[in-house]
């Protein structure tokens, strides 16, 4: 059964993915249209264009691509100046040995692939960017920036726009592939060349075909430290349920207790078509897209809440 499922920012191409998916296209290349679409449109305030800079004023996005039957991997991250990132990604997949690509190294591959050097910093971005920073520096501090140490302000600021999200899709095809697909600006005021999980394989994305995949947005800390969605997928090999290894990956996420601590939410899906968002400490209300091949129009429905 052809399904796809994303989380509510995916507003912007999830139709496009859709209409692909319908039409039996690959289920990779589907997913890589609609969240290239996501990346480019300014109101979509977590990722791509509308994101939000480093505490240098600098856009650095991350991006993953998995195809589930051949678990193959593409990654960026830290990239500057380009969009869309995840199409990036899908270009190392299928066009060198790595994994992963980060800064400029993965500027210059995008170069070699044809991608142009964009203009990434939204102006009120910009203008909320140093607004913020402003307030928190001395006039000393000010008149050396960026000449000064930020891991201080990195730790006072700590994304005060609580826009720690990630747009990502989750998908099955005609040929019953399964992939997921992940992008980010990453947190806003983040420390220059911090990673999220979202192009890490296995804390933020991780597919099987045989079994499904599982993808999760806000704090990457901490699903980097548990590997979520590895062990979400591992557990359904295992024969957990759905629900079952959802439910472990929460009470894993339950047992950090030092370190940057707030909210995660999981999206996952199995391979006989069930599927499970899941709300670990948010405290608004979480909502995600969800599409299969007998609805007639993509829903907008609410996660549920977890507790460990």
């Amino acid at each position: 059964m052809k399904m796809l499922l994303a989380n509510a920012e995916a507003w912007p191409g999830f139709e496009t993915t859709v209409d692909l998916l319908r039409r039996d296209g690959a289920g990779i290349d589907a997913m890589v249209a609609g969240i290239a679409k996501v990346e480019r449109e300014a109101k979509v305030r977590s990722v791509g264009y509308g994101g939000w800079p480093n505490m240098l004023g600098e856009m650095e996005f991350d991006a993953g691509v998995m195809d589930g039957t051949t678990r193959d991997v593409g990654a960026v991250g830290a990239v500057p100046g380009t969009l869309p990132v995840s199409a990036l990604a899908h270009e190392v997949m299928k066009h060198l040995p790595h994994v992963m690509l980060t800064g400029a190294g993965a500027r210059r591959f995008a170069t070699e692939r044809g991608f142009a050097v964009d203009e990434v910093l939204h102006p009120d971005s910009r203008r909320v960017w140093w607004e913020k920073l402003e307030k928190e520096m001395s006039p000393e501090q000010r008149a050396a920036f960026p000449d000064i140490p930020l891991a201080p302000l990195s730790n006072t600021i700590t994304d005060p726009e609580r826009v720690r999200d990630t747009t990502v899709f989750l998908g099955r095809d005609a040929g019953e592939h399964i992939g997921v697909v992940t992008s980010t600006s990453g947190w806003a005021w983040k420390y220059p060349g911090r990673l999220g999980d979202s192009p890490i394989p296995g804390a933020g994305f991780y597919a099987d075909s045989r079994y499904g995949a599982a993808a999760c947005t806000h704090t990457g800390e901490m699903t980097m430290r548990c590997g979520t969605s590895r062990s979400i997928v591992l557990a359904m090999r295992l024969g957990y349920s759905l629900a079952d290894a959802i439910k472990l990956a929460v009470e894993e996420l339950s047992e950090l207790k030092s370190g940057f601590l707030a909210g995660v939410v999981i999206h996952a899906m199995d391979a006989n078509g069930n599927h499970q968002v899941v709300n670990y400490r948010c405290d608004e209300e979480i909502r995600y897209w969800y599409w299969d091949e007998r609805m007639a129009a993509p829903e907008l429905r609410v996660a549920a809440r977890a507790t460990p």
